[in-house]
């Protein structure tokens, strides 16, 4: 691999020095290009990173990515355009909306006619790097360096893609999480030294099913979760879509594929077969050994459940702590793999030059009103974890509190590559925020755009805007065989009503408001080009 990637980055373009960005100018000849790092997980809640200070977090601390934190700036207004897997990933790569890039839903779709921001990084002297989950239905362009699962990727022993494979996967032995770091360290070390990178590390963890790492099958056994007080929602303020989905922890979140209990069976009607499918083919990818640390450990959870037999609430409570301890042991080896690559970082004198950025593909539910997943316009679905740490321009425990979104990646990273963003980008570079100060021109609303349905978790179809205090969202879509006909409208009062409880849509007293978004929803829909409302 090191004579392909010296090969590579030496057709490159000599690298372009960067201009710097506020703070005291220096001359172009002394400054060294900044190397840029982007950590993203899957599904990683903002509720379960301690930074946040969110109750979970506390019980369940994430100590490495709170090293970034500690040393940069905390975002805690940032959020994404369509909160599914592939149209978050094609946002990052291109700095467009999803109807703008093609990639609306799972599956097919990116418009591979589109630049990726790698691309251009590429043509203006970066060595750049891929590692994990792709998960889009093209081939990972404007890299220098690939090492991606298959489609959404196996906890254990999965397959992996490089360049030296010739399109094939091949089976790796060891946990997907650390694989995904093994692999950004073979990256960093066979680099040339001489010229900036830039490494997108993708960890497939904490999605669903959440197979946490052997070792951590029994953490967080003692630990009693908060349980959301959004948990028991009747919805009763809402459009149907809330009541009509399908990704309830009552009612979707099954014993056996989700919570691991194979002995169980028997005991419900297994509605989603393919998944149990699924389950049994990640198992047999378990060597003896990791197989029988994992019989042991759900047999005593089998075991609990039988001893308990829990009906009703309880019942739901019970599933609710199962679920909470499997994905915050998957967060743990997430955490420790952040620790390992800032370990390496420090070790080899990378981390005064080098721009390192956490952050989610979407945010999740942890029970609030009583969901698991994601897909919603609602706040703990739409927003994100997102830290930035950027030497000699973020302060140390600094927060910012501007409307980011997953569109903005791009042109941030080409601003801090010192490469102009082209003009058919529509996301903003975030470099003007990371020293504090929030431009007087930045954004005032967010955009949001949900398409993917009929699809798993029957979540319909749905448009909005978001300022720094209000929500309108309308879901809409025509009769199905699934679903009666929607036409249905949301306002919430961020400020006031921070759980979404309360629809305001049509109250008097919301009438401004209500205008104002609508009038900027109907902005964002005449830029769309789309009439199906």
């Amino acid at each position: 691999m090191k004579t392909f990637l010296q090969t590579t980055t030496s057709l490159l373009a000599p690298a372009l020095l960067l201009t710097a960005c506020g703070g005291q100018q220096k001359e172009a000849a002394e400054e060294k290009p900044l190397n840029i790092i982007h950590i993203m997980t899957d599904d990683h809640s903002f509720q379960t990173i301690s930074a946040y200070g969110h109750a979970l977090g506390r019980l369940a601390p994430t100590p490495n990515i709170d090293r970034l934190a500690a040393e940069g700036m905390l975002f805690t207004q940032a959020f994404v355009e369509n909160s599914l897997s592939t149209p978050s990933r094609a946002c990052l790569m291109t700095g467009l909306y999803s109807h703008q890039n093609g990639q609306r839903q799972l599956g097919a779709g990116i418009d591979t006619t589109k630049t990726f921001f790698s691309e251009i990084l590429q043509q203006h002297g970066y060595q750049t790097g891929v590692v994990g989950k792709w998960h889009m239905q093209c081939e990972p362009k404007g890299f220098d360096y690939y090492a991606v699962f298959n489609d959404q990727g196996e906890y254990y022993n999965p397959v992996i893609k490089t360049k030296e494979t010739n399109g094939e996967y091949v089976q790796e032995k060891g946990y997907a999480t650390i694989l995904t770091t093994d692999h950004a360290i073979e990256f960093l070390d066979h680099r040339d030294p001489s010229k900036p990178f830039c490494l997108l590390v993708h960890h497939k963890a904490p999605h669903r099913n959440w197979m946490p790492e052997t070792k951590y099958l029994n953490l967080y056994d003692d630990v009693e979760f908060p349980v959301p007080e959004t948990f028991f929602d009747d919805y009763a303020t809402r459009c149907d879509a809330a009541s009509t989905q399908e990704m309830s922890i009552d009612k979707d979140m099954t014993l056996v594929y989700d919570l691991k209990m194979e002995g169980l069976k028997d005991l419900e009607p297994y509605k989603h077969e393919a998944w149990l499918g699924d389950l049994e083919w990640g198992l047999k990818r378990m060597n003896p050994e990791e197989r029988e640390a994992w019989d042991k450990a759900y047999a005593k959870r089998t075991e609990d459940f039988q001893k308990k037999k829990p009906t009703g609430k309880d019942l739901v409570r019970w599933k609710y702590q199962a679920y909470l301890r499997d994905y915050l042991r998957c967060i743990k080896t997430v955490d420790d793999e952040v620790g390992r690559l800032l370990d390496y970082l420090e070790k080899n004198d990378l981390m005064d030059n080098t721009v390192i950025v956490y952050t989610s593909d979407q945010g999740f539910y942890m029970g609030e009103h009583g969901w698991f997943d994601k897909r919603f316009m609602y706040e703990e679905s739409m927003r994100t974890p997102l830290i930035i740490r950027y030497p000699g321009k973020t302060k140390p425990h600094s927060e910012c509190t501007a409307l980011v979104q997953n569109i903005d990646y791009a042109p941030t990273y080409l601003d801090i590559a010192g490469v102009e963003k082209p003009e058919y980008m529509v996301g903003t570079s975030l470099v003007p925020l990371l020293d504090g100060t929030v431009p007087q021109d930045w954004r005032e609303y967010l955009y949001y755009h949900y398409y993917d349905y009929p699809a798993v978790h029957m979540v319909r179809r749905h448009d909005g805007v978001r300022d720094k205090q209000y929500k309108l969202i309308h879901f809409y879509g025509d009769k199905d065989e699934h679903r009666a006909a929607i036409n249905c409208n949301e306002l919430y009062d961020l400020k006031n009503d921070p759980n979404e409880l309360h629809n305001l849509y049509n109250d008097p007293e919301y009438k401004e408001v209500q205008e104002r978004l609508q009038q900027k929803l109907d902005e964002f829909r005449r830029d769309e080009k789309v009439d199906e409302y």
